[in-house]
């Protein structure tokens, strides 16, 4: 065991001056903890293992009893933690109060480089010290790394103005004491080991970011080719999840979709390049992210059946249906094997129905003969007995005789409206499961 008092007195902050290596202006105060009658200092393993030093330390047991009553009774004032210190000015029962110091010994500047290049291999352990923990395998991996966190027996050096040689009631309180505030921070113990919370998370923001230096990796000196990246192991990946602080609430929505930027320069565009049509596609793209957002933020929408991937006769279709001027319109039924007519009754199809209108617009099927019974079935079913009106059948489709109207069965079992106009059949509505609100619709009655 090390003799407590052969430690080099240039690895602690001694006199609280910020004279020693790696002293720097950093300290952290805390006000006097309320009383604590009747219940244990230390919650967390970390802190556990503060007091585990201590008492395996302590040479007079009745020592640590009284230093216990003295926290629990709230006589231990303000708590200034430095690198290499911990200070308090503790009272005694009798009245006297006493300036009190713990000191563990910094790490060094190898021991942190150590240290560091340990957590951020490790996404977890940046994302425990983030939530203000300190998990064992972060310990573990450290003391891998040659690098004791925690302190171990003999390491916490008492002095206290009473003068004791070993730890008195007046150390032991402060020890008690701080058991309770490394509970709710282990930076007070990185702090004590040399560094502030600051200035070590910013190092390892820079090490997180920092390209590795070329022909030195472990990889090459393993004679490995190096890789461009590593990733995360999969284990500390998977124990960030339940560490990592929950995401904030997703911002609101705006109510439209953004300007798309102007294509309009003082350089002429390459050969070929269609300035106005990409101008279009900006803003329908805008339009259509816009659409998506808000439907995926709507209540139930991950209990709905995701939306089949649209070909492209369906998304020439889609672009259409944002009005464009007449030359682009042009390229897009070309494009889409369609005439101007037939990109017209399409974008109607659409703006009723989207993909599902527009199959029913475009596909001509035979029911088989199950789903033709059935369909029979709701056709009589859909009007009183002599209000039906006269009716086709050909393959999915119902037209009634003489009035320019015509129902349309879709795959998924709901009736389509169409409405005669110049010899060709256009949508005239939204899909309903009956055959008469359908027909309906197709006759401008609703």
């Amino acid at each position: 065991m090390t003799d407590r008092h052969e430690y080099d007195d240039d690895l602690f902050d001694t006199e609280g001056d910020g004279e020693g290596a790696g002293a720097s202006d950093e300290e952290r105060v805390f006000a006097a903890l309320a009383p604590v009658p009747g219940r244990g200092f230390a919650q967390s393993w970390w802190g556990q293992t503060w007091l585990k030093a201590l008492e395996d330390t302590a040479l007079d047991l009745q020592q640590l009893k009284a230093g216990r009553s003295l926290a629990r009774a709230g006589s231990v004032g303000a708590v200034s933690v430095r690198p290499g210190r911990v200070t308090a000015v503790v009272g005694d029962r009798g009245g006297a109060v006493y300036r009190a110091d713990v000191l563990l010994q910094r790490l060094s500047e190898e021991e942190w480089d150590r240290f560091l290049g340990m957590a951020v291999e490790r996404a977890g352990h940046i994302a425990a010290l983030l939530d203000r923990e300190m998990p064992p395998h972060l310990v573990e991996d450290a003391a891998a790394a040659g690098v004791e966190l925690l302190p171990g027996i003999g390491d916490l050096e008492p002095r206290c103005g009473c003068d004791a040689w070993d730890h008195c009631a007046h150390t032991a309180a402060l020890c008690y004491q701080l058991a309770r505030l490394l509970d709710q921070d282990p930076f007070v113990l990185l702090l004590m080991r040399g560094r502030g919370e600051r200035a070590l998370l910013d190092e390892l923001q820079v090490r997180s970011v920092a390209p590795a230096p070329s022909g030195s990796s472990a990889d090459e000196e393993a004679g490995e080719e190096p890789s461009d990246a590593d990733g995360v192991d999969a284990t500390e990946a998977f124990a960030a999840g339940s560490i990592l602080p929950p995401l904030p609430a997703a911002p609101p929505v705006p109510p439209e979709a953004g300007p798309v930027p102007s294509l309009d320069s003082e350089s002429e565009p390459p050969i070929g390049t269609d300035v106005a049509a990409l101008e279009f596609l900006g803003a329908r793209a805008a339009a259509e992210a816009h659409r998506m957002l808000t439907d995926a933020l709507t209540p139930g929408h991950e209990l709905r059946t995701p939306d089949q991937e649209l070909m492209i006769h369906h998304d020439a279709v889609r672009l259409a249906a944002g009005s464009p001027e007449a030359r682009i319109g042009a390229r897009l039924a070309e494009g889409s094997g369609r005439d101007g007519e037939g990109l017209a009754a399409a974008v109607l199809a659409w703006e009723h129905g989207g993909t599902a209108g527009l199959s029913v617009l475009e596909d001509e099927w035979t029911p088989d003969a199950e789903t033709a019974a059935r369909a029979r079935a709701a056709v009589e079913a859909a009007w009183d007995a002599g209000e039906r009106p006269s009716l086709r059948a050909t393959g999915n489709r119902w037209t009634a005789a003489d009035s320019g109207t015509q129902v349309r069965l879709g795959r998924d079992g709901r009736w389509w409206p169409f409405r005669e106009n110049r010899g060709r059949w256009l949508p005239a509505g939204t899909a309903a499961h009956d055959p008469a609100a359908a027909l309906s619709t197709a006759a401008g009655d609703e």
